[in-house]
């Protein structure tokens, strides 16, 4: 469901995927070939998200943009399942696990990784190409060239499946 608020309306790109079952409000803008999921929501009502191309946004991911301020995520970045943004900024590439917390105006470094379950603290920055895990963060390790082989990959089976989505949609099998 996309909405309308405070006279702010979603932009949503070309070959983008949001499920009907997502709820995207006000000022949010989505770039092309990303995958919203079932139950994720994107909540633009007292900040604005910016979402760039080939991104995903796992199912019941909940993004909400800090007050007066902008949630911005790069190109090519995967936010897993059940996973909490209030972040100011996430880089291209990165990776956010499934169920990590990315508390307000945290930043996440490009092609980084937040491990699933991650606590990323208020105003914490994580520099880019490090993996990070805990409660709060900590760095793990560098990211390793297979790490980002593998990123590549997902990505692209986001990709496709929001294309799928949009060219197969759902059917309703039962109410």
């Amino acid at each position: 469901m996309i909405y309308r608020f405070d006279g702010k309306e979603p932009i949503i790109g070309q070959k983008t995927y949001v499920s009907e079952t997502a709820i995207v409000i006000g000022d949010v803008e989505i770039g092309s070939d990303c995958y919203i999921g079932h139950g994720a929501i994107l909540r633009g009502d007292y900040g604005r998200i910016e979402i760039g191309n080939e991104t995903a946004i796992e199912e019941g991911a909940i993004i909400h943009a800090p007050p007066e301020d902008v949630c911005s995520i790069g190109n090519g970045v995967i936010i897993g399942h059940g996973a909490i943004i209030h972040s100011k900024r996430i880089g291209d590439g990165a990776l956010i696990g499934m169920g990590a917390i990315l508390s307000i105006r945290s930043e996440i470094g490009d092609g980084s990784v937040v491990a699933e379950g991650a606590v990323v603290k208020f105003n914490q920055v994580i520099d880019r190409l490090i993996m990070v895990a805990g409660n709060p963060v900590r760095k793990i390790r560098d990211i390793r060239q297979k790490d980002r082989e593998w990123w590549e990959y997902s990505k692209k089976l986001y990709v496709n499946l929001a294309h799928k989505y949009i060219k197969l949609g759902m059917e309703k099998v039962r109410a």
